[in-house]
């Protein structure tokens, strides 16, 4: 019988990697977890969800004072902005997270293997020098920014920045161009739209979210755009020149077209991301990725090689790191002998804007696409806190299945969406319909109580509206 130094080893300390270490070891399993950074929690914790909704929250308190809300609310200030200390509490809260990780490793006896990793053989992995072996490795390497082909992404320079630079800018630029709709740049170019940059967001299709409810879509561009962001939407960027502090973009019509230039201080490249699989030495074992770059697994996030798992950005799905948590639970759990299973059917997703937006299950697109559907919804307009916080932006909507009622689809606009979605989301786990959750009491008052009466509208009794 083979001797192994591990019984698990993960490569990459991300939401994924990190939570699948420690439930390894909760387990009993001898654990290690590879990783290069210098701190734990991957692209997440350090450059990705926790810095960013720090400048989000931050941002926000600004825009309160600096627009005049707080002044309608009797509070009068007249802020002043200190960029220093704002980035400063920014890297408190990352260097705090990162840190009780590594807190984490410690107590649950995980060991953490300094260095990138690469295969040798199935069972065989070389970091920083040094061969280990393990009987299981699970591979949780996330992923990175997708590059725009022509446009060369410089952020020690601060003019063509991808996220990790659009948090780091030392100045609030006067103009900022962002080239891709989707989460991360409209949440990056919210925060520098409040703290005084005028934000041109690029995108290639015709609505902002790909991917979103067509409803949330539309709503978010009025939102958007009431907020002072300008929208060039079916239009493509087909290059980006320097000259010294100044970046200009050549546009086009994504349909085809005359040509235009837009110049910029700063351009954030945001079209995505790609899986991290380039590397790893997965030759090696003969493990081939599909034409997206992922690494396709079963049920359990077993590869065809025995021995290999995989899980989070890398594997199929959307690139969350909620995802990445529960399949690193439940890749651990598989591995103990026990039976971890992830819904992929149920999985929210945010975008931490001001409204918030969020989303879980089927859009109403693809919900009439499978069948006959009922739809309910409410306006956060007719919602008594939210009218009460001057947050009058937003609905809830609710998409149930014609015959049977069960719920399919929830989604929102809301100051705390991201939050109000984890009720429906508990709710469509347990297979509730839209009833279920209007005969349900909600707290009053609540913005939850629009999720309540947007299930009641599904079958046309609504009370506040």
């Amino acid at each position: 019988m083979a001797e192994y130094d591990y019984d698990v080893l993960v490569i990459g300390a991300g939401p994924g990697g990190y939570v699948a270490a420690i439930r390894a070891a909760q387990l009993g399993l001898k654990t290690a977890c590879a990783e290069g950074r210098e701190t734990l929690g991957g692209t997440c914790l350090n450059v990705g969800c926790i810095p960013s909704k720090a400048m989000l929250h931050a941002s926000e308190y600004f825009d309160a004072a600096a627009s005049g809300t707080m002044a309608k609310m009797g509070i009068k200030v007249k802020p002043e902005l200190d960029l220093e200390a704002m980035h400063g509490q920014r890297k408190d809260s990352v260097k705090g997270l990162t840190g009780g990780i590594e807190f984490l490793f410690k107590k649950n006896k995980v060991d953490w293997l300094k260095g990138y990793a690469q295969f040798k053989d199935a069972h065989s992995v070389e970091v920083a020098g040094k061969t280990v072996t393990a009987k299981n490795v699970v591979i949780a390497t996330g992923s990175s920014v997708t590059p725009l082909p022509g446009v060369e992404i410089d952020n020690s320079k601060g003019v063509v920045v991808d996220s990790t630079g659009a948090l780091e800018l030392a100045s609030v630029p006067k103009k900022m161009v962002v080239i891709g709709g989707g989460v991360i740049g409209l949440e990056l170019g919210s925060v520098w739209r409040r703290l005084g940059a005028e934000v041109i967001v690029v995108e290639f299709l015709d609505q902002l979210l790909p991917g979103m409810d067509m409803d949330v879509r539309k709503e978010a561009a009025k939102i958007f755009k009431k907020q002072g962001m300008t929208l060039k939407l079916s239009t493509k960027v087909t290059g980006v020149t320097v000259k010294g502090k100044k970046a200009t973009l050549t546009l086009e019509p994504a349909a085809g077209g005359d040509a235009e230039k837009l110049d910029a201080d700063v351009v954030l490249v945001s079209i995505g991301r790609k899986p991290n699989t380039e590397g790893l030495g997965l030759d090696e074992i003969g493990l081939e990725v599909n034409q997206r770059s992922q690494i396709e697994t079963d049920h359990d996030f077993a590869t065809k090689v025995d021995g290999v798992w995989a899980i989070g950005d890398v594997i199929p799905g959307p690139m969350l790191a909620h995802k990445a948590e529960d399949e690193g639970i439940a890749v651990a759990e598989n591995i103990a002998g026990l039976t971890g299973i992830v819904n992929h059917d149920v999985i929210p997703g945010v975008v931490y804007t001001q409204p918030e937006i969020a989303g879980v299950g089927l859009t109403e697109e693809a919900a009439k696409e499978r069948g006959a559907v009922k739809v309910g919804k409410f306006p956060m307009l007719a919602n008594s806190r939210a009218k009460t916080n001057h947050e009058p932006d937003g609905f809830v909507k609710v998409i149930a299945d014609a015959e049977t009622d069960r719920v399919l689809g929830v989604w929102c606009i809301a100051s705390v969406a991201g939050t109000m979605i984890a009720q429906a989301a508990q709710a469509m786990e347990f297979g509730a319909t839209s009833e279920d959750i209007a005969y349900t009491c909600h707290a009053h008052p609540t913005h939850s109580e629009a999720i309540k009466e947007a299930a009641m509208a599904v079958t046309g009794k609504p009370i506040h509206i």
